[in-house]
């Protein structure tokens, strides 16, 4: 099987916030395809992060798409102000929506491309009935709320069965993974069928140097074997 060409993508929930400009032009100059934002209410995720102000600044901040990752309780409520504020995709949990259909068409009416996310322990039957109809499937490989994790080994099986759900169901949907991606384990997960990855801790965290860090990444991309 011929390799997928891979995006990689920063988190920038796992950023110097002191130093979020200076740490997005790092990443934009080391070859990043895009830039991750991650919602967070404190109630659907133990956590709160990345409201509005941080969202427009990005926006303002890089011509790079951004990815908006919905960590939220009532994600519909949230679509169009991050749509207005410069996303030019936005995912949304499964667990976290009852009317999913409804909310992901909102996202293309927005001016956003659509996708759904799942929690580690959430069956993959739950994507079937909106496949056709998103352009990215993210799965988590740790549990969502805080960066730093290490990321789950079962993941990897998750991973090769939504590759092929996609492939049979939506051959041009993204198949995105965050949490935990490092370069040791990025070139399993790219074998197993991922095509875009979002990296926090392991491009912006600490000690690390952003553009040895997006080079290292990329270079384990190369190392996976297909398939």
């Amino acid at each position: 099987m011929a390799q997928r060409s891979v995006r990689i993508g920063p988190s920038i929930l796992a950023a110097d916030f002191l130093r979020l400009g200076e740490h997005m032009a790092e990443a934009e100059a080391a070859g990043a395809d895009f830039f991750h934002v991650d919602v967070m209410d404190g109630r659907f995720v133990p956590n709160l992060a990345i409201g509005l102000p941080v969202m427009e600044a990005v926006r303002r901040g890089t011509s790079l798409p951004i990815d908006v990752h919905l960590m939220v309780a009532d994600p519909a409520e949230w679509i169009a102000p991050f749509a207005a504020a410069g996303a030019d995709s936005i995912t949304v949990h499964v667990e976290a929506d009852p009317h999913l259909h409804r909310t992901l068409r909102s996202i293309e009416e927005a001016g956003a491309t659509p996708g759904i996310t799942l929690n580690p322990a959430s069956p993959l039957v739950l994507l079937e009935e909106c496949l056709p109809i998103v352009h990215q499937v993210l799965l988590m490989t740790v549990n969502p709320g805080f960066g730093g994790q290490t990321f789950i080994p079962a993941s990897l099986d998750r991973i090769r069965r939504v590759r092929t759900m996609i492939d049979t169901a939506n051959p041009g949907c993204a198949l995105e993974v965050d949490g935990g991606i490092t370069a040791r384990n990025l070139p399993r997960v790219v074998a197993a069928g991922a095509d875009t990855i979002v990296a926090g801790s392991s491009v912006f965290g600490p000690g690390a140097v952003v553009a040895e860090a997006m080079a290292n990444l990329r270079a384990a991309v190369t190392e996976a074997d297909p398939e």
